[in-house]
């Protein structure tokens, strides 16, 4: 996988992961790949909904330790 940009959000809690991803995906190109980590356990859910609201896609959710990965393709 291709990441384009990765955004380190750990520490931050609910809505600032989603925020700072929302500004991150407004500066890149269609079809890129924006990676998110988290430590906030919402951030699983808060990420499936902003795609679903976006239209951006989700294409990968994992968590590694207390870390939530988070892998959002650009609309």
């Amino acid at each position: 996988m291709d990441i384009h940009k990765e955004l380190d959000t750990r520490g931050l809690n609910c809505p600032l992961p989603i925020l700072k991803a929302k500004k991150a995906l407004a500066d890149m190109e269609s079809g890129q790949l924006l990676k998110v980590v988290a430590t906030d356990p919402g951030s699983n859910r808060d990420f499936q909904a902003f795609a679903r609201q976006t239209g951006n896609e989700l294409v990968e959710q994992s968590t590694v330790g207390d870390e939530f990965i988070h892998v959002l393709k650009r609309r």
